[in-house]
């Protein structure tokens, strides 16, 4: 496994040979691509995929994706968020936690707000998914104008999935639908409690809270004309 030993200053060194370094450099870019659900050395269009004696077996799927139809052939276990960052190269929907916790990864589905990370791809054929690459069409959408306009970001890594929340967040508001903080029989209002409720699935480790809550109201008055 070792090369040879060496020593410096009175201390030993183990030295790995160039061949062994190789070869745990290959492996865990093998491990990396499987996380992904591809393979560095096979094409994902073949029928299966073969690596050290597995077999995963490739599935056809076509997606609609900010209006077009977009033909791959992934494993079944591949998620959504690594089907649109992966496959298709649309890398402005983020990989956060990966858990569902951070919001970094919200897309939307027909109109609703999603964690992608927790979707299966395979799940979504035929539905329309949006992500922030289609939210402008010929001219920024409201909330992406409103958040450059009052500072709504500081790093940027999560704005495109406060974005996309945010604008299912307000067509759910503009249907009626309760949050936790709403009261009952009450007039439905946009207020801090409610922003704040209803947009506690995107966090923003930046801290750029305020100018986030003013770009959402801005937006608000604007899609609503």
């Amino acid at each position: 496994m070792f090369h040879n030993v060496r020593q410096f200053n009175g201390y030993q060194f183990l030295t790995l040979s160039s061949r062994k370094l190789s070869r745990l450099s290959e492996e865990a870019q093998e491990k990396a691509h499987l996380r992904s659900g591809r393979s560095k050395n096979i094409e994902t269009r073949r029928p299966n995929l073969h690596l050290r004696g597995m077999v995963f077996e490739l599935h056809s799927l076509s997606l609609r994706v900010n209006g077009v139809e977009k033909t791959l052939d992934i494993e079944a276990r591949v998620s959504l968020l690594d089907a649109l960052r992966d496959h298709l190269h649309l890398t402005g929907t983020k990989k956060g936690c990966n858990q569902g916790a951070c919001g970094a990864c919200t897309v939307l589905v027909d109109g609703e707000r999603i964690n992608s990370c927790l979707a299966l791809a395979m799940q979504y054929e035929g539905r329309e998914i949006r992500t922030i690459e289609g939210l402008a069409n010929g001219e920024l959408h409201p909330l992406q104008q409103a958040f450059i306009e009052h500072d709504g970001f500081q790093c940027g890594y999560c704005t495109p999935g406060q974005i996309c929340s945010a604008v299912g967040m307000l067509f759910e508001f503009a249907a009626g639908a309760p949050s936790a903080v709403t009261k009952e029989g009450g007039k439905l209002e946009l207020t801090d409690a409610e922003l704040r409720e209803r947009m506690s699935g995107n966090l923003c480790r930046c801290g750029a809270y305020v100018g986030i809550r003013e770009a959402i109201l801005q937006a608000q008055e604007v899609m609503a004309r």
